[in-house]
């Protein structure tokens, strides 16, 4: 199902998940180690390299990429928790542990069965053994990225759960929710490869029109994204993807040019020396070396 439905997952999560996600306090970590603001693209490309190799088969199969990824993630974690508690500029009574593992919990809830909602309303197509698989991948990689199995879902069902409790426990946007979530919209066709910024303007109005539809408008409207209407665009969406999946089946060339493989790879972070167990040095990602 991922690989058959990878842009529009990476759709789902850009214009979707990691958007609601900044709108916790996760973002408070995230702006303050400046992760999006000087490393954004190679961040995000490795979150692109986690979510395409615990896919891939075998790829959660002990000591193999997918396993690796996930490992990796839940140290990287470890070492910024700790970096920040040393920088005197986090107060654990007002905020809690940052990137805890109910941030990590709750984020995992996200990607798996709030990522599932929205690949529904992009069109994406996909059975219930497949819906299952995806929420089974997910909740194994959480587990390994430091989840308890005490806060850790069951079930599509027990995530969306515990996404909405997640929602309920945190505090009003924060300005550097609002900063986050624009500075990934308007960075995501930087991501793409665009860079004339008349293009780049268009299409993040574009993804913005996209994630006012799948977040709502009352999380939009907090978030400050520009005013638009959302009818019709998610239909305008589905009916462009179904267009484009028409033509590759009558041409089959044009289809191995386009297949969804080739565009996650495209997105994705491949270090030459292959999966690397570096860490953060210092609590600006500016200041840190390359991780």
């Amino acid at each position: 199902m991922f690989h058959r439905n990878t842009r529009l997952v990476l759709a789902a999560m850009v214009g979707g998940v990691l958007v609601e996600g900044f709108s916790t306090n996760i973002a408070k970590s995230f702006f303050l180690t400046g992760k999006l603001r000087d490393q954004g693209i190679r961040r995000l490309k490795q979150n692109n390299r986690h979510m395409l190799e615990i896919f891939m088969p075998w790829g959660m199969d002990m000591h193999n990429d997918g396993w690796t990824h996930s490992v990796r993630v839940r140290l990287v974690h470890a070492r910024i928790r700790q970096l920040i508690a040393k920088s005197d500029e986090w107060d654990v009574g007002e905020l809690g542990t940052p990137i805890s593992a109910a941030h990590v919990g709750f984020a995992i809830a996200a990607f798996s069965a709030r990522c599932l909602g929205h690949l529904k309303k992009l069109g994406a197509k996909f059975d219930e053994e497949e819906r299952r698989s995806f929420m089974a991948v997910w909740r194994y990689s959480g587990y390994l990225m430091g989840v308890p199995e005490s806060i850790l879902y069951r079930d599509e069902a027990e995530a969306l759960e515990i996404y909405r409790i997640g929602l309920v426990c945190e505090p009003p946007t924060s300005l550097e929710s609002i900063v986050l979530a624009s500075s990934l919209i308007n960075s995501a066709p930087l991501f793409a490869g665009i860079t004339e910024i008349h293009e780049r303007r268009k299409l993040a109005n574009y993804i913005a029109e996209i994630s006012r539809a799948l977040i709502g408008d009352e999380l939009a409207d907090r978030f400050r994204y520009p005013e638009s209407t959302t009818r019709g665009i998610l239909w305008r969406f589905r009916t462009l993807n179904r267009i484009e999946e028409t033509m590759n089946r009558l041409r089959p060339k044009r289809s191995r040019r386009n297949i969804n493989l080739t565009t996650i790879l495209d997105v994705s972070m491949f270090d030459e020396g292959g999966i690397s167990y570096k860490l953060p040095d210092h609590v600006y990602a500016e200041e840190s070396s390359q991780y």
